[in-house]
């Protein structure tokens, strides 16, 4: 059975169950008296083993297992609740996170272990004098001596394979695995058991066949004869572990009693001496070849798909409607019939807009967590609130505004937040907080991450640029507090007096600016003795936008409207420089202008015409004017890529096809300011 067919699944759902787990081990820290929160942690880690012993990852199922027991103590109030316990936990889902990535990467669980978490879990229950708890209550029972009590009958066949196996060193067993009575798909799970059982051991027979079992044409138990070099505990151990089995009993099968009556069995046991080693080599290569090729996914409410099923049914109407026109020469009707397509294209496109958003709660939820360690970490009391997280975003801007995010709310918590006492002098609650606010502006979105710190300190800020030979202290004279704070950007700038694991390596806003610059959006800093505000305004969506198509000398360029302020005509002779830079004065406003000819390096005529068109463009608070030849008008481009050859060039974020077949490059404004 190919289980690679629902690793997807099985990837993105213990994903999800691992936020949610996050999640709750964050409100039973600050809750400690909430049982509720301890039976759902229980019932995710219950799910997670049985997800991942289906799967056949082991070390997941092993680790959940043993977090099971630990919480099935907090349940029933044998164990007490203790933020030792609470951290461990939190270690185990770091593991559990640390699994799920290396099997999406790889397809396996990686070479780390979780034996030390392990034997923290089962030290908590041994202080507690609690005997480790497992999914049968009677386990000293599972071993017994009885060869009676399994009734699988030892044929000559199997006899003949046992007393070759004695010979070759291996040790043959008899088994009956009992499963849950509740248990839903027990085909399923005797998979599970037999996939764990080849991994070590030979099956000989089963009692029923395996294809009856397969056909679920069992009740709750099933017998097996097997061969292997492991002792009878440690089988009985991988198996009792796996969800829903009831009981385990294996005996060894005495070889003594028989005597050999062929040798056509020689061949198997040869093969079989081979399994200890040829077998591990072989699934560790074919572990390294194989890598999953995973796709991204985004989960779609059905009534969006409704929609966009009842629009593409409107198109084929349509398709219909005007092959009809074509064939009948009603020639007249036609300019309807486009009229409605268009109608129709832009429903379509709305549509798929809304399939392609979800909301930026994805990224959110990573971030409590975070707070909490930096926190404890700093040994600062830090509050994270979050709202807005339903504000939707394409799924292309949700994979890439992680990281920048990240790096704000270290960058507030290091150097914004102060410690308890030194806030407590100032006047403020000993308790920071840090503010993570989302919310939709027109076409774009806008994330906030707001703190009640010290704010930044400007004097340090130009200090440490000119101790680092970014600016000269003339230059900072000159500056005002934006162009100040702007430094922060600045590629190796830091504040930090010394390196540690958070701050001081100078990596960190300047990665920010790049991020968010290179999905089209801004950043913008506020800042007082009262707190910090950094600002992202971030597109809609990267694929299809609005643009103002505009020609300069033979070429058509296209500039995405939402950063276009207004479009203006200003004469030649109104122009000046000033220390090489051509301004003009617009509404008592100095505005810099560009002439796009040179920057595109296109030739143009029209560049030393009497009147000019200028497109005025913006970035955050800034302007600036761009000098075309003309203009072409309004259109809904589609963004596509350059490819990695042409990527990084200045100016240019991309192209677009327009109706003609003609390719026009889009201008990216922001990198020219």
């Amino acid at each position: 059975m190919d289980m690679n067919q629902y690793l997807e699944i099985f990837i993105e759902e213990s994903k999800e169950h691992l936020q949610n787990m996050n999640q709750s081990l964050l409100d039973l820290e600050n809750n400690h008296k909430d049982i509720e929160l301890v039976h759902e942690i229980f019932r995710i880690a219950h799910t997670l083993k049985g997800m991942s012993g289906t799967m056949g990852y082991t070390k997941v199922a092993n680790l959940t297992h043993e977090m099971e027991n630990v919480l099935q103590l907090l349940r029933s109030n044998e164990l007490e609740l203790s933020e030792n316990i609470v951290d461990l936990l939190f270690e185990c889902l770091d593991m559990l996170e640390g699994y799920i990535n290396e099997i999406a990467n790889s397809g396996n669980e990686g070479e780390f272990e979780s034996d030390y978490l392990i034997k923290k879990l089962n030290d908590i229950m041994n202080k507690d004098n609690k005997n480790q708890i497992t999914s049968n209550d009677n386990l000293d029972n599972d071993i017994i001596s009885n060869n009676q009590s399994i009734n699988i009958e030892v044929e000559e066949f199997a006899k003949n394979i046992a007393i070759k196996a004695a010979e070759q060193g291996y040790n043959c067993y008899k088994m009956q695995i009992d499963l849950n009575s509740n248990c839903m798909l027990k085909s399923a799970r005797a998979f599970i058991i037999f996939n764990t059982l080849e991994k070590d051991c030979e099956i000989i027979k089963s009692k029923p066949s395996v294809e009856d079992i397969e056909d679920e044409k069992f009740d709750d138990s099933f017998e097996l004869i097997i061969i292997s070099k492991l002792d009878k505990e440690t089988i009985r151990k991988k198996i009792i572990n796996i969800s829903e089995v009831e009981k385990v009993l294996i005996d060894e099968i005495d070889t003594n009693d028989y005597t050999i009556q062929t040798k056509d069995m020689e061949v198997n046991i040869e093969e079989n001496q081979e399994l200890d080693s040829k077998k591990k080599v072989n699934e560790k290569s074919a572990s390294k070849a194989k890598k999953p090729k995973l796709g991204k996914t985004v989960r779609v409410d059905i009534d969006r798909l409704d929609n966009l099923m009842n629009l593409v049914s409107e198109l084929i109407i349509t398709r219909s409607r005007l092959e009809e026109i074509g064939d009948s020469e009603k020639k007249h009707n036609m300019n309807d019939a486009i009229e409605y397509l268009g109608r129709i294209t832009t429903s379509l496109h709305d549509a798929v807009m809304k399939v392609r958003m979800v909301p930026i709660e994805r990224v959110f939820n990573r971030f409590p967590r975070m707070v909490r360690d930096l926190s404890k970490e700093l040994g600062k009391e830090i509050t994270l609130v979050m709202s807005g997280e339903e504000t939707e975003v394409d799924r292309t801007v949700i994979d890439e505004i992680g990281d920048p995010l990240i790096h704000l709310i270290r960058n507030s918590i290091d150097h914004g937040i102060e410690d308890p006492e030194t806030r407590k002098k100032n006047g403020k609650p000993e308790i920071g907080t840090v503010k993570l606010i989302a919310y939709p502006d027109g076409n774009s979105v806008v994330i906030e991450v707001e703190d009640d710190g010290q704010g930044i300190n400007i004097e340090k800020v130009k200090s440490k640029a000119i101790q680092k030979g970014l600016v000269t202290e003339e230059q900072v004279e000159n500056m005002d507090e934006k162009e100040a704070v702007n430094l922060l950007f600045r590629s190796g700038f830091s504040t930090a007096d010394k390196i540690s694991d958070i701050s001081g390596r100078g990596v960190g806003l300047d990665v920010v600016k790049t991020k968010i610059e290179s999905l089209g959006g801004i950043v913008e800093v506020k800042t007082s003795k009262y707190g910090s505000t950094f600002t992202i305004r971030l597109p809609l969506t990267l694929a299809i936008i609005q643009a103002l198509l505009v020609n300069v000398g033979a070429e058509k360029y296209a500039i995405p409207l939402n950063s276009i302020k207004e479009i203006i005509t200003i004469k030649q002779t109104k122009i000046r420089k000033i220390q090489d830079q051509e301004v003009v004065l617009y509404r008592n406003i100095t505005l810099p202008i560009l002439r796009m000819n040179k920057i595109l390096d296109v030739s143009s005529k029209n560049m030393d015409a009497e009147d000019l068109i200028v497109v005025v463009v913006k970035k955050g608070d800034k302007t600036a004017g761009f000098i075309v030849d003309s203009l072409i008008g309004q259109q809904e481009i589609v963004i596509k890529s350059l490819g990695k050859f042409l990527s990084g060039i200045k100016a240019i974020a991309g192209a677009t096809i327009l109706g003609n077949g003609q390719v026009a490059l889009i201008v990216d404004t922001n990198s020219l300011f």
